[in-house]
C-alpha cells in the first residue's frame, strides 16, 4: 500500500546549515500495517512522513501509494490518497465552523463541489453516529464550534475527519505530543479502533517508546536519516523499552539519547 524506495532529503545542501534528513530510506508496507516510528531529535521521522505526504519533494528515489508513483505529486493531489492528523491540535480542522460542518468537508474531499444544502440529513445521521464511537461526547454537541473544544476533543475530530472517507494511508506526526498523559491514552485507544476497524495502512510516528511498542504490528526505529530497526510479528509483542535500547546500541553503536522518548 506504501513504497519508499531509496529516499534522500538534504535540506541546505552546500551551505554551512546543510542537513541530511533522509539517507536511503527503504520501506514497504501492506495492506493494513500499523507501524510505528521512533528516534531521537533530528532522525529523520517527520521529515519522512512530510515526504509521503509530498509537503516538500525528495532529491532522490521514488514513493508509491497503492502501487501509483506519486513522487512527482504535490501534497494537494495527494490529498484524496492521504489521511493525516498532526502534532498540533489546532491544525487539521477550522476553529470558527461547527463539528458537523467540518466533517461535511472531510466527507467531501476528492469529490466535485456544487451548490446544495451544506449537511444534508443522511449526512448528519453518520457524523452523529461517528461521533459516538469516540466516546467523547461529542455526537450531542455537532452545532457547537470546533474553536471550543478541548486539546484531546479536537484531536480525535481530526482523527474522524482523516478517515472519514478510507485513506489508502493514513498519517499521525506525534498526534499526542501536545495533550496531557490521560487525554492521550484515550486519543490512543480511539485511534487503536479507528484503525483496527477500517484496516487502515498507518504510519504513527511517536515520542514514547512505550507508546512504540504497545500499538500497531510493527515497529521501525530511525536513527541519522536511516532506519536501523524494523521490528515486527512475536518479536514485536514481547519486546521491552531495554530491548529496544539494547538493539538500538548495537546496530548504531551508540547509546539512544531522548529523554523526551524515555521517559515519556
Amino acid at each position: 500500500m506504501l513504497e519508499l524506495v531509496n529516499i534522500h532529503k538534504t535540506f541546505n545542501p552546500g551551505t554551512i546549515n546543510e542537513k541530511t534528513a533522509l539517507d536511503g530510506v527503504n520501506l514497504k508496507l501492506e495492506n493494513g500495517d500499523f507501524v510505528t516510528v521512533i528516534g531521537g531529535n533530528g532522525a529523520g521521522k517527520s521529515t519522512m512522513l512530510n515526504a509521503v505526504a509530498g509537503v516538500w519533494p525528495v532529491d532522490e528515489g521514488r514513493i508509491f501509494i497503492d502501487g501509483t508513483d506519486v513522487t512527482g505529486l504535490p501534497d494537494f493531489k495527494r490529498a484524496d490518497m492521504i489521511g493525516r492528523v498532526f502534532q498540533d491540535p489546532m491544525l487539521g480542522s477550522a476553529a470558527t465552523m461547527e463539528i458537523e460542518e467540518n466533517l461535511a468537508l472531510a466527507y467531501r474531499r476528492g469529490r466535485k463541489r456544487g451548490l446544495g444544502w451544506g449537511v444534508t440529513r443522511v449526512e448528519k445521521k453518520l457524523y452523529k453516529e461517528k461521533l459516538s464511537e469516540l466516546k467523547l461526547g461529542l455526537e450531542d454537541r455537532m452545532t457547537a464550534k470546533v474553536g471550543l473544544l478541548s486539546g484531546g476533543q479536537r484531536q480525535a475530530l481530526t482523527l474522524l475527519m482523516a478517515t472519514l472517507v478510507k485513506p489508502k494511508v493514513l498519517l499521525l506526526d506525534e498526534h499526542t505530543a501536545a495533550l496531557d498523559p490521560k487525554t492521550a491514552e484515550k486519543v490512543l485507544e480511539a485511534t487503536d479502533r479507528v484503525v483496527n476497524q477500517n484496516h487502515l495502512t498507518t504510519l504513527m510516528i511517536t515520542h514514547n517508546m512505550r507508546d512504540a511498542i504497545a500499538h500497531g504490528n510493527r515497529l521501525i526505529m530511525m536513527n541519522e536519516g536511516r532506519i536501523v530497526l524494523d521490528i515486527k510479528g512475536a518479536k514485536k509483542k514481547n519486546l521491552t523499552v531495554e530491548d529496544l535500547l539494547h538493539q538500538f546500541a548495537v546496530v548504531s553503536g551508540e547509546e539512544f539519547a531522548s529523554d523526551k522518548a524515555l521517559l515519556g
